[in-house]
C-alpha cells in the first residue's frame, strides 16, 4: 500500500521521553498475530514463518498470499484486516468519469477477498469501467452491481526493498541441487537469531537501481522480481547490521524538564509514525512501551515529578529486556522502533516490511544522514560492528560463549557540536561552538558574579579557556555568546542563577542544552586537574617522538600544555574556568572525543579572561546590543549576513580567512600600535602590489577548509571512535583518509609556494607585520624539508587514485625491511633452481606457476626416473612432471609469511605518515594561521576599495600626547556598507562629523524631522569606528580620531518577552549598562531615548541621562532625540553641540506640510519633527492627515499654556525674563566653569534691573 504523511498526527505515547534503540523482539505465539479479530501483535516472532522459501503459504482470509489465485488468477496482498462488507441490501450509487484513475478496492465473493486496483476508463454506451488490478489483469465491471470501496488517491512513494541471499557454500550446493536458482525471502525481518546457521542474509547494491526501490502497493502484489535478485558478492561478509540511535534535542527553556508540545524532546512530536504507518504502528507501541506512558521513570527509578528525575536516561522494565534479540541486516544503518519514525520523517526514509518499525540506508550515505539528523537539533548515537563472523567463531571456542551475534558497541556520538565532517560544514565556514559556563555568584557587590567559561570548536581542535567578572546583567557573557552563538550549551544542573539563564535563553540561537550532575559529571577544578594529568600523562607515554610536546612547557610537568601550567598555578584564579573545562571533557569522553581532541588541541585564553593583562585593553568591547543594533554580523530582517558590515568586509577566499576576519571584527583593535601595524600591512597589499596579492588569493582559493582537514588528520592519527582498528566497515574508510591526508600535503605545498611567490611584495613596503607574516622562520614555518621528506616518500596522485601508498625505498623501515625478507626467499628460490639445473644436468629446468601453486620444478620425463624420493608430485602434462622439493616447501611457507607481513606494513604505512606529520603539528597550524591572516588582511584592502565615495586611511593618535581629550573629526563621512545602487533614485549624502577634542563638544544632541536620517548618522559613525580599529580604510575625505574603548549602542524598539522584559524595561536596561560601564574613552550612540512612555517620563530620563554621560562619564557620544525642549536646555552649554538633519518644508495643496528630506547634518535644532509628514508618506487617508494637523497644533497650544500656567508670575513677565532664568541655569550646570563666579555677577544685576521694571 502507499505512504501518505498525515496532515496532524499523534504518536501513542502520551507522556515526552528519551527514545530508545529496540532490537527485534520475542514473541511466545506466533498464531494469534493472524486473528482477523485481534490488533497486530506488538512482538514479533523469533521463528520464520515460512522456513522454506519455495513453500508458498496458504492463503486467509486477511492476508493472502501473492501467489494466491482468483478463479485462477493471482491476488493482491492486503495489509491489515479486511474491511466489513457492505450490507447486501444497500445499493451501490452509479459512477462516471469522476472515478476514472481513482483507486478502488472490489470484493471477489468466491475468493472471499478484497482486491485492489485502478480505474483506468469509463465506457459510457455499456456503463462499464474498465479496472486494472494490481497484478495487471483488467476487467469491465459495472461498479453499481459491484461491492466495491474507491480510496483515496496518494502520491505513491518509494520504499527499500530487501533481498535474500545464500551463504557460499550453501549456495553452491542449491546450485548443484536446484539449478541456482535464487531463493525468495519469506521470512520476518527478526526471524532469524542464530547468524552461523541463517542461509537468508539481506544484502543492497550501492547503486540506487540495486536497492530495489519499488512502490509498496507493486511490491504487495507482484512479489520480488527474479531479475531484481541478488546473491552473495565475493568478500561480502553476513551479520553486518549497523545501528543509529537518535536522541531529540532540548530546546533551552528556564524549565528545563517541562517539554511544550513544539519541542524536540518531546516524543509525542518527533517520533510520530509517518503516513499510512500511524494505523500500522500505533497499536504495537501502545502494547510494547507500556513503561512510556504512565509509569516513565529514570534509569534510577525516578519518576518526573522528582525533582532529581533525569531526563537523559530511562528504565527498562526486565522482561522488556529479556525480550530484545539482534538480527542481521546487510551493510546497512539501521534505524528500528521510535528512532525509524524519525529516520522516516527527517530523512525521507521509508518503512520497511513487518511490525516493527524500521528503516535504513547504505554505509556511504552515512556522513550525509548523520548530518542532517545533527544539523536539526538531535543527537545520534552510532552502533557499529567491532567483530567479524570469524572472530565471533574463535570467541566462541575459546571463550565458551554462547553468543549468537556478532559485538556491537556505540562508537560515536554526533551533534551540532560535534560535527567534524559533512557536505553542510565544509561549505559553512562559520564555527559550531561548545561552550560551557560555571557560575559563582554573590549578590552584595555591584561585580556579583564570576563565570568561568571553556569554548570548543572540534572542527578545528580550538579551545578557549578563561575567567571573569561579571556585572548584575551579565553584559560581558551576553556579549561573549552574541559574538561566538554557540550551537551546544553545558552547564551543570540547578547551579546557574536565574539571570545567568536568561542570558543564556536571549543571546542563543535554540542550542542544544546539557544540563550535568555536579561534581559528578561537570567536575570542579580539583577533579578536573586529575582527569587532565591522566590523559597528558598518558599522550606522552603513548608518544614515541619527543617532537611531539614541541609546544608543551618544559618544566616538571612537561606533558601539560602551558595554559594548564598557568591555570593551576593561579588555581584560586581558575577555578571556574577548569570546572568548566572539566564539564566539557566529562561531555566530550562520553561522545569519544576528549582524548583525541587534547592530543593536538590548541588552546586560547578567553580575551576578557583574568589572566589576560587587562589594563593593556588589547581590544574594543562591542557588546551583544551594539552587535545587534549595528548589524555587524546579522541583519534585524532575516538574522542574514546579507547587508552586515561582515558581508561588506568579507571578501576572503578561504574558509579559515573568513572564521579569522569575523573575529577581528567582534575583537576591534584597541591598542594603537597593533592598529597602525595592521593598516600598514593593509596598504602593503594596496597598489604596485595588488596584482600579487591577487594572484595569491586565486592559489588559495582552490583549497579546501585546510584548518577542519589538519584537526581532522590529527585526530584519525590514533585509533579511537568510528576510526578505531575493531570497527568493521564496508566501504574503505582508509581510501578517504588517504585522500585527505594527500589534499592536506597538497595544500600545505600550495599554501607555502604562495606565500614564498607573494614574499615578493617585501621590497615595495615597509610593514611589520607582512615581514613577519612573509619571512621564513617567522611566522611563516620552514617546511620545505619536510614537504620534500613526504613528496619523496611516495606518488601522491597514484596514490590518491589507487587508494594506497607504495613507499619509495628508504621511506619506512618497516616496509622495507619486510620487502628485503620477500626479496632474499625469491633469491633463495632463484639459487635453488640453479642447484637442481646442475643436480640433475638440464639447464632447461624451471619454475612454473599452474592456478594457484607456484614454483613448481617442471622436469622432463626422461629424468623423472633419477630424482631423489622426497620430490612430491604435483602435476604433469604431457613430456613434464612437476615437483615441489623439501627445500621449496619451505621457501613457499616462507614466502607466503613474508608477503603476508609486506602486506601489513603496507596496509599500515599511512597511519605512520600520518604520525609523522603529526609530529609537526604546530609548524602546520602556523602554516595555516599565516595564510588566513593574509587572506583576511587582503579582503579588507579589497573591501576598501568598494565603497562609493573618497575613502582615507584613519589617522589613530593617542590624546594624552596631544593634551587632548578623546575626539573623532570626520570629512565627508559616506557609509561602509549603503549604495547608490541600493537607494532607488536618491545618492547618499555624506556628512561632516565632529566630537570631542579642544574645540568641539563631546556629544552632539541630534533632531531633525522623521525619516531624516537620524540613526544612519549614528550608525554610521559607529561602523566607521570600527573599520578604523579592525585596520580598514574609512569612506571619508578625512578621519581622525583617538581609540575608542567601547561602543555603546540604544537604539530601536523591541521587547524580550521570554525574559519578562517589556520594550521600555529593555530600552532602559541597555542605558543603565551604559552609564554602569562608560568610560572616558567609550563611544555612546543613544537614539530617542525616552519614547516607550509617557512624555513628561521620557523627557525627563532622556535629560537626566544626557545629563549624566555630559558631566559626570564625559565620553563622546551621538544623543538623537525628539523631545525638542532638550535642545533649548542645552542651547549655552558648550560641552553639547546641537545638531539636526536638515529638510524643506513647504505647503501641500490641503494645507498639510510637505517635508523634503537633505540628510544633511546641520548646526542648531530643528523645531518639529513632522510626524504628520511621514504619516503622509505612510499613505494614510487625507482626513485622517488633517485632523491629524490640527491635533498636533492643539497639542503644541495646550502645552505651551500648561507651561505658562504652572507658574503665576509668567503673565507679568517680560520676554527678558525667561532669557535670564535660562542663563541662571545654564550657569549652575556648567558648575566646572572657570568664569562662573563672574557670570554669577553679571546675573546677579540683570536680575535688579528685571526687578526695577518689573
Amino acid at each position: 500500500m502507499a505512504f501518505r504523511r498525515p496532515s496532524n498526527g499523534r504518536s501513542p505515547l502520551v507522556n515526552p521521553q528519551r527514545q530508545i534503540t529496540s532490537f527485534f523482539s520475542k514473541s511466545p505465539s506466533s498464531a494469534s498475530s493472524h486473528s482477523p479479530s485481534q490488533s497486530p501483535s506488538p512482538i514479533l516472532s523469533n521463528s520464520n514463518p515460512n522456513p522454506n522459501p519455495k513453500l508458498k503459504p496458504k492463503p486467509s482470509a486477511t492476508t493472502p498470499s501473492p501467489l494466491q489465485t482468483k478463479s485462477g488468477k493471482k491476488p493482491a496482498l492486503v495489509i491489515g484486516q479486511s474491511p466489513s462488507t457492505p450490507a447486501s441490501g444497500a445499493p451501490n450509487p452509479s459512477y462516471g468519469d469522476e472515478v476514472v484513475n481513482r483507486r478502488i478496492r472490489v470484493y471477489w465473493p468466491l475468493d472471499k477477498n478484497w482486491y485492489e486496483g485502478c480505474v483506468k476508463s469509463f465506457d459510457k454506451s455499456s456503463g462499464k469501467h474498465l479496472v486494472q488490478y494490481d497484478d495487471s489483469e483488467e476487467e469491465l465491471l459495472d461498479l453499481s452491481k459491484e461491492k466495491i470501496e474507491l480510496k483515496e488517491q496518494v502520491k505513491k512513494l518509494r520504499r527499500l526493498r530487501r533481498f535474500s541471499i545464500e551463504d557460499d557454500d550453501e549456495a553452491a550446493g542449491a546450485g548443484d541441487r536446484n539449478g541456482d536458482k535464487d531463493v525468495e525471502s519469506g521470512g520476518d525481518d527478526s526471524a532469524d537469531e542464530d547468524w552461523g546457521k541463517n542461509v537468508e542474509k539481506e544484502v543492497i547494491d550501492d547503486e540506487m537501481e540495486d536497492l530495489g526501490l519499488v512502490d509498496e502497493e507493486e511490491e504487495d502484489i507482484k512479489g520480488i522480481k527474479p531479475d531484481l535478485k541478488r546473491r552473495k558478492r565475493p568478500g561480502m561478509k553476513s551479520d553486518s547490521v549497523k545501528k543509529i540511535k537518535t536522541e531529540s534535542p532540548k530546546n533551552l527553556s528556564p524549565k528545563s524538564n517541562t517539554n511544550s508540545a513544539g519541542e524536540k524532546a518531546s516524543i509525542i512530536v518527533d517520533s510520530v509514525p509517518v503516513g499510512d504507518q500511524v494505523d500500522r504502528f500505533t497499536a504495537r507501541e501502545e502494547e510494547k512501551f507500556r513503561f512510556l506512558g504512565k509509569n516513565l521513570k529514570d534509569a534510577n527509578k525516578r519518576s518526573p515529578g522528582d525533582e532529581n528525575y533525569d531526563p537523559r536516561t530511562l528504565y527498562l522494565p526486565p522482561e522488556f529486556l529479556k525480550s530484545l534479540t539482534g538480527g542481521q541486516m546487510g551493510k546497512f544503518y539501521e534505524l528500528f522502533e521510535m528512532d525509524a519514525h524519525v529516520g522516516a520523517k527527517e530523512l525521507d526514509l521509508h518503512y520497511m516490511k513487518g511490525d516493527q518499525p524500521h528503516c535504513g540506508f547504505p554505509e556511504k550515505n552515512f556522513e550525509v544522514n548523520a548530518e542532517k539528523l545533527a544539523r536539526k537539533g538531535y543527537r545520534v548515537l552510532v552502533v557499529e560492528q567491532t567483530e567479524t563472523p570469524e572472530q565471533l567463531e574463535r570467541r566462541r571456542k575459546q571463550q565458551g560463549s554462547k553468543d549468537k551475534v556478532v559485538k556491537r558497541e556505540i562508537c560515536a556520538v554526533i551533534t551540532k557540536g560535534t560535527l567534524t565532517d559533512g557536505e553542510m560544514l565544509s561549505t559553512n565556514p562559520d564555527a559550531s561552538y561548545m561552550f560551557a559556563v560555571a557560575e559563582c555568584f554573590d549578590g552584595n557587590q555591584q561585580y556579583d558574579r564570576i563565570y568561568g567559561v571553556c569554548v570548543v570548536d572540534i572542527a578545528t581542535s580550538k579551545i578557549i579557556i578563561g575567567q571573569f567578572r561579571d556585572d548584575s546583567e551579565c553584559s560581558a557573557l551576553s556579549c561573549l555568546l552574541s559574538q561566538l552563538r554557540p550551537v551546544e550549551i553545558i552547564k551543570p544542573k540547578k547551579l546557574l542563577s536565574p539571570e545567568t539563564e536568561r542570558v543564556l535563553l536571549r543571546q542563543t540561537r535554540n542550542p542544544i542544552i546539557n544540563e550535568l550532575i555536579p561534581l559528578e559529571e561537570f567536575w570542579d577544578s580539583e577533579k578536573t586537574t586529575q582527569e587532565i594529568n591522566k590523559i597528558y600523562q598518558r599522550i606522552s607515554n603513548q608518544s614515541v617522538s619527543s617532537s611531539l610536546n614541541a609546544s608543551m612547557s618544559s618544566d616538571s610537568k612537561d606533558y601539560l600544555p602551558e595554559v594548564f601550567s598557568d591555570l593551576m598555578t593561579e588555581r584560586k584564579i581558575g577555578s571556574f574556568a577548569l570546572s568548566a573545562l572539566g564539564g566539557t571533557l566529562f561531555y566530550l569522553k562520553k561522545a569519544f572525543l576528549d582524548e583525541s581532541l587534547l592530543r593536538f588541541a590548541k588552546f586560547e585564553l578567553l580575551p576578557c579572561s583574568g589572566f589576560a593583562d587587562v589594563t593593556t585593553k588589547p581590544y574594543m568591547i562591542l557588546d551583544a546590543t551594539a552587535l545587534d543594533n549595528l548589524e555587524v554580523f546579522e541583519n534585524n530582517v532575516n538574522g542574514d549576513s546579507k547587508g552586515t558590515l561582515y558581508d561588506q568586509l568579507n571578501r576572503c577566499v578561504t574558509p579559515f580567512g573568513k572564521r579569522l576576519l569575523k573575529a577581528w571584527l567582534a575583537r576591534p583593535l584597541y591598542d594603537i600600535d597593533s592598529i597602525r601595524e595592521r593598516q600598514e600591512a593593509v596598504a602593503g597589499v594596496k597598489g604596485a602590489n595588488l596584482p600579487l596579492a591577487l594572484k595569491f588569493r586565486k592559489e588559495l582559493s582552490l583549497l579546501p577548509d585546510m584548518e577542519r582537514l589538519l584537526a581532522r588528520i590529527f585526530s584519525c592519527s590514533e585509533a579511537n571512535g568510528r576510526n578505531s582498528s575493531k570497527v568493521v566497515l564496508y566501504e574503505d574508510a582508509s581510501k578517504k583518509q588517504l585522500q585527505d591526508f594527500i589534499i592536506v600535503l597538497s595544500g600545505c605545498e600550495v599554501t607555502i609556494n604562495a606565500c614564498s611567490s607573494l614574499g615578493v611584495i617585501l621590497e615595495n613596503t615597509n610593514s611589520k607585520l607582512l615581514h613577519r607574516l612573509l619571512t621564513l622562520g617567522k611566522d611563516l614555518p620552514d617546511v620545505d624539508a619536510v614537504l620534500k621528506h613526504f613528496k619523496n616518500a611516495f606518488e601522491w596522485m597514484e596514490a590518491k587514485n589507487s587508494g594506497r601508498i607504495i613507499p619509495r625505498d628508504g621511506v619506512d623501515n618497516e616496509y622495507d625491511s619486510a620487502c628485503r625478507t620477500v626479496t632474499d626467499i625469491e633469491f633463495s628460490l632463484k639459487n635453488h633452481l640453479k642447484e637442481q639445473r646442475k643436480l640433475l644436468g638440464d639447464p632447461s629446468i624451471n619454475y612454473v606457476t599452474v592456478g594457484k601453486e607456484s614454483y613448481l620444478l617442471e622436469v622432463p620425463e626422461s629424468l623423472c626416473g633419477s630424482l631423489p624420493c622426497d620430490y612430491e608430485l604435483q602435476s604433469s602434462k604431457k613430456g613434464f612432471a612437476r615437483y615441489w622439493t623439501p627445500a621449496i616447501k619451505r621457501y613457499i611457507r616462507e614466502l607466503s609469511e613474508a608477503e603476508s607481513e609486506k602486506e601489513s606494513k603496507l596496509k599500515s604505512i599511512m597511519q605512520r605518515l600520518i604520525g609523522r606529520f603529526c609530529e609537526h603539528h604546530v609548524s602546520w597550524r602556523r602554516l595555516i594561521s599565516t595564510a588566513a591572516e593574509l587572506d583576511a588582511l587582503i579582503s579588507i584592502a579589497i573591501a576598501s576599495d568598494l565603497y562609493e565615495g573618497p575613502t582615507c586611511r584613519p589617522l589613530i593618535v593617542d590624546p594624552s600626547i596631544e593634551n587632548e581629550s578623546p575626539f573623532l573629526v570626520a570629512n565627508n563621512l559616506g557609509h561602509p556598507i549603503l549604495r547608490n545602487d541600493t537607494l532607488g533614485d536618491g545618492t547618499f549624502v555624506p556628512n561632516d562629523v565632529s566630537i570631542g577634542g579642544s574645540n568641539n563638544a563631546r556629544f552632539i544632541l541630534l533632531t531633525g524631522p522623521n525619516m531624516g536620517g537620524k540613526s544612519t548618522l549614528l550608525r554610521q559613525v559607529c561602523l566607521a569606528v570600527i573599520l578604523a580599529q579592525v585596520g580598514a580604510d574609512v569612506p571619508a575625505e578625512s578621519f581622525k580620531m583617538s581609540p575608542v574603548d567601547r561602543i555603546f549602542v540604544r537604539m530601536g524598539a523591541k521587547d524580550h518577552i521570554m525574559a519578562g522584559q517589556s520594550t521600555f524595561l529593555t530600552e532602559l536596561l541597555e542605558t543603565a549598562s551604559m552609564l554602569s560601564s562608560a568610560t572616558h574613552n567609550s563611544l555612546v550612540a543613544l537614539d530617542e531615548l525616552g519614547r516607550g512612555t509617557a512624555t513628561s517620563d521620557g523627557q525627563a530620563i532622556a535629560a537626566s541621562v544626557l545629563e549624566h554621560l555630559v558631566n559626570k562619564v564625559q565620553c563622546r557620544g551621538l544623543f538623537s532625540t525628539h523631545y525638542h525642549h532638550l535642545a533649548l536646555d542645552y542651547q549655552q552649554i558648550p560641552k553639547v553641540s546641537l545638531c539636526h538633519m536638515a529638510c524643506k518644508v513647504g505647503m501641500e495643496l490641503g494645507g498639510l506640510e510637505e517635508v523634503t528630506f537633505l540628510y544633511k547634518l546641520t548646526p542648531g535644532a530643528c523645531p518639529k519633527s513632522y510626524g504628520v509628514n511621514v504619516a503622509r508618506l505612510a499613505g494614510l487617508p487625507d482626513d485622517v492627515l488633517k485632523k491629524a494637523a490640527i491635533k498636533s497644533e492643539e497639542f503644541e497650544t495646550m502645552y505651551g499654556n500648561k507651561r505658562n500656567q504652572s507658574n503665576p508670575t509668567n503673565k507679568s513677565m517680560t520676554p527678558e525674563i525667561p532669557v535670564f532664568f535660562q542663563s541662571l541655569r545654564n550657569c549652575l550646570v556648567d558648575a566646572h566653569c572657570s568664569s562662573s563666579s563672574n557670570a554669577l555677577y553679571e546675573l546677579q544685576k540683570r536680575a535688579k534691573i528685571l526687578l526695577e521694571q518689573k
